[in-house]
């Protein structure tokens, strides 16, 4: 098959021809048929991402497609099934696991990370069982590859760990992929959205998305404003120092913080505000397989539009240097 690789963090990838996948026990092989560029991409080929120990190695994590082959031990799933999986694979035995939190599974597998990943023709889904995930009919592969990280992650930061209510203000800062899927799903909930960017076209389709203000990063005391004290839920997805302080500092007393972008310099926090106000700081990992009939349904209603955050959708040959730039605003497809 076909698939962008790198041989070393930082060296420049290609597209080059490695061996296809084959399903192991418990597994099944999907063919790609759209797979997204995220920012953890470009994190994972930085270096800062642990789990990256061999080489060559294949980027990509949120990913649709078609089942191909189905390994030894796997049931009530056959080739042709219109699937996806979250980015995280857990496997669903461990003591997280059988508590429903697949999503901190402490054996858990990221393709793209842990093995290889979807910038290619076909990708391994571990533990297919506990990750699989049968798509709508009329689902598109392109919106559906956005589910495995970015949409799900916001949706589970939002409503889950966020616990948003109607009419609460909500700070959403970056307002990339995961930072427009929240301030999209924040609004559906019925919350106000403030969102924060430095980039003016990432601001216009939060906007679009549904926030009800947009501002750029230097204008905390507008939001604190507008907001009239402060946001009772704010994230940082982006993923920062500054990102990180600023939606602590948005907050009003007793609001809650939500980690999404991960912060590998780590951040000199204002901790003294957190103990004054009574803040609550949350961290979000990704959202597990049987929690996404809830989010489905409210994208079958219409309630939630994931297809109007794709900005581009490139090939596999463009994606190779797509990855080194780091993505722009919205959401990027890959075509393989």
């Amino acid at each position: 098959m076909r698939a962008v690789v790198y041989d070393a963090f930082k060296e420049r990838p290609s597209v080059r021809e490695v061996p296809d996948p084959v399903a192991g026990p418990g597994e099944v092989v999907v063919r790609v048929e759209a797979t997204g560029l995220c920012r953890s991409d470009w994190h994972g080929w930085q270096g800062h991402d642990a789990d990256i120990q061999t080489f060559p190695h294949v980027p990509g994590h949120e990913f649709a497609g078609v089942i191909t082959g189905v390994g030894p031990g796997v049931t009530g799933w056959a080739t042709g099934d219109r699937v996806t999986a979250p980015f995280i694979m857990s496997c669903g035995v461990c003591g997280e696991c059988r508590s429903g939190n697949h999503q901190v599974c402490p054996a858990q597998t990221q393709p793209g990370f842990t093995h290889w990943g979807s910038f290619a023709e076909y990708v391994v889904v571990r533990d297919a069982a506990v990750n699989l995930i049968a798509l709508p009919a009329d689902l598109s592969f392109g919106a559906a590859a956005a589910l495995g990280c970015r949409f799900a992650t916001a949706f589970r930061a939002v409503v889950h760990q966020g616990r948003v209510r109607p009419g609460e203000w909500v700070a959403v800062h970056g307002c990339g992929g995961v930072g427009l899927s929240a301030v999209m799903i924040a609004a559906a909930a019925g919350a106000r959205v403030v969102a924060v960017d430095v980039h003016p076209d990432a601001l216009a389709l939060a906007a679009a998305a549904g926030a009800t203000e947009t501002l750029p990063p230097g204008r905390i005391d507008r939001l604190v404003s507008v907001t009239g004290g402060g946001a009772h839920l704010s994230m940082d997805a982006f993923g920062s120092p500054g990102t990180c302080a600023n939606s602590i500092n948005s907050l009003r007393r007793r609001g809650r913080h939500v980690q999404i972008g991960l912060l590998p310099e780590g951040a000199d926090l204002p901790m003294g505000r957190v103990i004054a106000w009574e803040l609550e700081i949350l961290g979000s990992h990704g959202m597990p397989a049987h929690a996404y009939p809830e989010m489905l349904a409210l994208i079958e209603s219409g309630s939630l539009v994931p297809d109007l955050l794709i900005t581009r959708t490139i090939s596999l040959d463009e994606a190779a240097e797509a990855l080194v730039q780091g993505g722009r605003p919205g959401v990027t497809l890959i075509s393989p």
